[in-house]
């Protein structure tokens, strides 16, 4: 089932904090599939940090978490601006929600290129598939709806990446 289309004029004015947050400082701007580049900007975002700070894995993942409530907490408030002013309901532009849930499913995942890989691949899938309740919770409203199913999705591949890794390392 998808969302209602809500209209809502578009505002020549763009609020520039909002927009900069929400499409993730241009990666939204990108074609094809905007959530892709976002999400594969956050994933090596990631990467950076992990493999060049002196970090603990533990550190590491408290870290990760911090990002993701961060860009949650900004994230809500800019997606909502960006929908109002571009006049579009959960525009695909705005990313900021596939960055707070990439960084979710990469809570606690190695840094090295195979888990980097099987976090964004497994969080695309189950953002684009969108299982119960994370189709549910894409009709919250405004930018609640465009941030918290992308969370959702988050959770289901940081749940499957930690389940491989441990059998796989095993």
């Amino acid at each position: 089932m998808t969302k209602p289309a809500m209209a809502y004029p578009a505002a020549t004015k763009k609020t520039l904090w909002a927009w900069a947050v929400g499409t993730f400082f241009g990666a939204g701007k990108c074609r094809p599939g905007p959530g892709s580049w976002g999400a594969g900007a956050a994933a090596l975002l990631w990467f950076a940090a992990g493999s060049l700070l002196p970090l603990s894995m533990v550190q590491l993942a408290w870290w990760t978490l911090a990002g993701a409530a961060v860009a949650t907490a900004v994230g809500i408030p800019a997606a909502t601006r960006v929908e109002q002013e571009s006049g579009r309901h959960d525009p695909g532009h705005v990313v900021i929600d596939e960055v707070a849930g990439q960084w979710v499913a990469l809570i606690h995942s190695h840094v090295d290129w195979a888990s980097l890989l099987l976090a964004f691949l497994l969080f695309r899938f189950f953002d684009i598939l969108k299982p119960w309740p994370a189709r549910r919770l894409e009709r919250l409203p405004r930018g609640w709806g465009i941030v918290i199913d992308d969370l959702a999705a988050g959770v289901y591949a940081l749940l499957l990446v930690q389940a491989l890794q441990y059998w796989m390392r095993r």
